[in-house]
């Protein structure tokens, strides 16, 4: 079982992308709003996280794998898993929106929004709530533009280390990502774990009052 592949795109299907690798063809199962940002031209490089579920039917199985732009993502897709009612397919499917719109939705119980993704009805709506509700700070915080990898800075507890490499790959300035980390520390010292540290970056940015302009 593997996490990452990298190849050459062979074929773009609706759901799903046949990527080559060393002579193999591996079909991965995008998640629609993966699914928008990969290429559709054969012989393209593809690059994409991997989550994969073994299927036992009898005396034997099957993998089926699903691709992700980065890690935080896969890390989503695992956090709607880890409610009872929701299947990997499920949640491939109810993965048609923006990760942190999704994640927007679950932080404030909005129901409408979350039956309002493909195969996700009111009981399951309220599922992902009870479970998932005030554990997604980390998905709260996605940016637009890739940005390079990590890079280790001596003196930064682990944790805050964590937290910056969750912050880089949802795509923040690295130099922006360490001065966060520095006030949000600086105002709650006692923080000891990257998720309350990733909370109280959100938490700070939310209350950033907004420019008023004159006219």
């Amino acid at each position: 079982m593997f996490s990452r592949i990298e190849g050459t795109l062979v074929e773009r299907r609706a759901e799903s992308a046949v990527i080559e690798v060393a002579g193999l063809g591996y079909e991965v199962i995008l998640p629609p709003c993966v699914a928008e940002k990969v290429t559709s031209v054969p012989g393209e490089r593809v690059v994409l996280e991997v989550y994969a579920v073994l299927s036992l039917d009898k005396n034997s199985g099957r993998f089926t794998y699903y691709g992700f732009h980065n890690a935080v993502e896969r890390e989503f897709f695992e956090a709607l898993l880890s409610v009872a009612s929701i299947g990997p397919r499920s949640a491939a499917r109810a993965f048609s929106r923006p990760m942190s719109s999704i994640a927007h939705a679950i932080d404030r119980g909005d129901y409408g929004f979350l039956k309002g993704l493909p195969g996700i009805g009111q009981q399951k709506a309220r599922d992902i709530v009870a479970k998932l509700q005030g554990k997604v700070a980390r998905f709260l915080l996605i940016q637009d533009a890739p940005q390079p990898a990590p890079e280790r800075k001596p003196g930064m507890p682990e944790f805050a280390h964590e937290a910056l490499d969750v912050l880089l790959q949802l795509e923040y300035r690295k130099a922006e990502a360490e001065t966060m980390i520095r006030e949000a520390l600086a105002a709650e010292p006692e923080i000891s774990e990257a998720e309350a540290l990733l909370a109280e970056i959100y938490r700070r940015r939310t209350m950033r009052p907004t420019r008023s302009v004159s006219v």
